[in-house]
């Protein structure tokens, strides 16, 4: 069994375009025997772009990862601090926090972001 987080769009792909993903990003997350992960900092990061006009989601995300059965991952004062104290190999916050998420939840991050693995954790590509 695998403890996968997603990353934002991995997320998007899935509701919306999974022929993005690669195949064995797509089959881990379809397999029943893994736990799929998906944290609220995606929630906000694609309300602040659509905000923005940058992307367009599902009006209802969290209805939307519901409905896969993927389970949510608040942020905690733990996951803030370790995000913080990340060496700055990466200056985007919302990828700082789902990296520190992975860290301390022992997840691994399903991303096509090139700069997490400089983190140390532990990645699938998306």
């Amino acid at each position: 069994m695998a403890r996968l987080l997603l990353d934002t769009h991995t997320v998007l792909w899935w509701l919306t375009a999974p022929e993005k993903l690669h195949r064995d990003a797509f089959q881990s997350i379809e397999s029943e025997q893994n736990e799929v992960f998906v944290s609220s900092v995606s929630g906000w990061e694609i309300a602040v772009k659509r905000a923005l006009g940058k992307l367009k989601a599902p009006d209802n995300l969290e209805a939307a990862v519901k409905e896969q059965d993927f389970i949510p991952l608040n942020l905690t004062f733990l996951h803030a601090e370790q995000a913080g104290a990340l060496p700055p190999h990466h200056g985007d916050p919302f990828d700082r926090m789902l990296i520190a998420q992975a860290q301390v939840e022992g997840l691994i991050l399903v991303t096509r972001d090139i700069r997490i693995p400089l983190y140390g954790i532990r990645t699938m590509s998306a």
